[in-house]
């Protein structure tokens, strides 16, 4: 028999490691969608990423504290804050890459707030108009 800790969600993002957090509610059919796309860059990253996932209804304080107001909502905390933040869906190989990039680009507490959006993550050829017919 197992005997779960329940851990609070401020103590798992002061992580020196990146850890992927995905807010989702289980109406959000968007969020139904990513879900086994989480588990399955949770399975490949391993122990290089921790990733978990907020039940925005369940934890509305930890939802009302970063201002989750899209769902779902991907983020990437490191030593207790946002280093990376996205709404919407994302491929598999999209939030590989994001995690790899955080995970090889560890970045360094200097107290700063800076959240990253795109700016941080691998840069994307072309505009999503001819990405979506290549």
């Amino acid at each position: 028999m197992s005997n779960k800790q329940k851990v609070k969600f401020k103590d798992v993002i002061k992580s020196d490691k990146p850890v992927l957090v995905d807010f989702y509610a289980t109406w959000c059919g968007p969020c139904k969608q990513l879900s086994p796309i989480v588990n399955q860059v949770k399975n490949e990253l391993g122990g290089k990423m921790k990733v978990i996932k907020v039940d925005v209804d369940k934890k509305k304080a930890v939802s009302n504290k970063y201002k989750i107001k899209s769902l779902p909502t991907l983020a990437i905390f490191q030593n207790g804050k946002i280093i990376w933040r996205e709404s919407g869906l994302k491929t598999k190989n999209q939030l590989l890459q994001v995690a790899n990039h955080f995970i090889n680009n560890a970045v360094e507490d200097t107290g700063s707030d800076n959240v990253s959006n795109t700016s941080a993550a691998p840069k994307k050829e072309g505009s999503w108009f001819s990405r979506l017919f290549k």
